[in-house]
């Protein structure tokens, strides 16, 4: 049977849900979609790259991941809105429930992107095209964002369509329209193919998707590998990963910070540290996960990383024990450079059940996982500055820190986005 496959995809997700969530609070303010606008970090606390950018910024030529300093370089008139990312959860959580009233399955790849199957759904709700626009006037409707739907007969080309003209549109690319509609792009914008991989195919004189799926598969396989084998499949429309659910098990949980100032003794880096951990191994509890493996990532004031991992003798998603690992690490691994960038992460994760405990760790892992759990508890009910660790008091440090969640979303069979 023929598959249908929809690919959703925000527009310029941050800054709309912004805008829409200001709207809402405030009906005469202005739509940040109308002006030069983008949701960025802080200047001042070294968080100042654009994370998201208005049709109107674009036409000045502001890029997302450019520093703010340049952006507004290029419009000096560019309003800046700070990321609100609990806002951002609500309003991509508000989506997928409506996905959800129509598909047993939805694969969540990203936060403002999912993949819907449509196959058989036909007799139920007519073509693609006609559930295409009805979904999309429904989340306008009742959201007030607008989105991208891309419709093809497998994900990757249903991806790729969802990224041609925006926004509030629908696209189609079937295997007979790849010819028209996708060989003519440059080949950096076919999925799979980041900087450095279509630098080397511009070398070898490949410029075009079309002159990709056409190139000789073994002097791909010479200069990329087996990497070689899945972009020239892509250039061709070939792709047989199937939608998924949308809460796969993470591979991994983590959380970084970028510091407003040069850390520069242990103690702060610790208390900093603590805070990762608190909010890294409550999602770990959330999804049922225990942790058998916890690394930790440093950046120093000119910009040079260390990165130090660690095996634990026994799974467990206790903050007390994963925060005792972390200290470890870190005092093995800083080398007493100024810290401008401190991240903690957890992985080899199993299933929270059949977990065996010796007699000995038995009773302090009881007594912790009771403490976590009433934590939980309080900080989901009344917030989370509910309750704190006494030793961020007058510290000056947020007691809980860190920005978006980075569980991995698993799409086209494929552990790497972008190389």
């Amino acid at each position: 049977m023929k598959r249908t496959i929809f690919h959703i995809d925000v527009n310029s997700a941050y800054l709309s849900w912004e805008a829409t969530y200001r709207l809402q609070q405030q009906v005469d303010c202005i739509d940040l979609r109308k002006i030069p606008s983008i949701i960025g970090g802080d200047q001042s606390k070294r968080h100042g790259i654009v994370l998201a950018k208005s049709i109107p910024a674009k036409k000045y030529g502001i890029k997302t991941g450019e520093s703010i300093f340049s952006a507004r370089q290029k419009c000096p008139s560019l309003v800046v809105v700070p990321p609100n990312y609990q806002l951002f959860m609500q309003c991509s959580d508000a989506m997928v429930n409506i996905f959800r009233e129509y598909f047993p399955i939805v694969e969540r790849y990203s936060i403002d992107e999912c993949f819907l199957d449509y196959t058989t759904m036909n007799h139920h709700f007519g073509s693609p095209m006609q559930f295409a626009h009805y979904i999309k006037d429904k989340i306008q409707k009742e959201l007030g964002f607008t989105v991208n739907i891309g419709i093809s007969n497998n994900k990757l080309l249903a991806k790729m369509a969802s990224d041609f003209e925006k926004p509030n549109k629908i696209h189609t690319l079937y295997p007979h329209e790849i010819q028209e509609k996708m060989w003519h792009l440059p080949v950096r914008d076919l999925f799979m193919v980041g900087r450095a991989t279509s630098s080397k195919l511009n070398k070898l004189g490949i410029y075009t998707i079309g002159e990709l799926a056409n190139t000789d598969i073994n002097l791909l396989y010479s200069h990329f590998k087996s990497h070689g084998y899945v972009i020239h499949n892509f250039a061709n429309g070939l792709d047989k990963s199937s939608v998924k659910p949308c809460s796969p098990t993470p591979k991994g949980i983590g959380n970084s910070t970028t510091i407003s100032f040069d850390v520069e003794t242990s103690r702060t880096a610790k208390l900093i540290l603590l805070s990762l951990t608190e909010t890294v191994c409550m999602r770990l509890r959330d999804c049922d996960m225990k942790a058998n493996m916890v690394s930790i990532n440093i950046k120093s004031s000119d910009f040079s990383s260390l990165s130090h991992q660690m095996h634990l003798s026994q799974s467990t998603d206790i903050t007390n024990t994963i925060y005792s690992t972390v200290c470890t690490l870190f005092d093995e691994a800083w080398n007493n450079k100024p810290i401008r960038q401190l991240g903690i992460r957890v992985s080899t994760l199993v299933p929270n059940e059949n977990i065996q405990l010796s007699l000995f760790d038995y009773k302090n892992t009881e007594k912790y996982t009771a403490l976590d759990k009433s934590i939980d508890t309080i900080r989901t009910k009344y917030g989370k500055n509910a309750i704190i660790r006494a030793s961020f008091l007058h510290s000056g440090l947020k007691p809980l820190c860190g920005g978006m969640p980075e569980e991995n979303y698993p799409i086209m069979s494929s552990t790497t986005l972008r190389n």
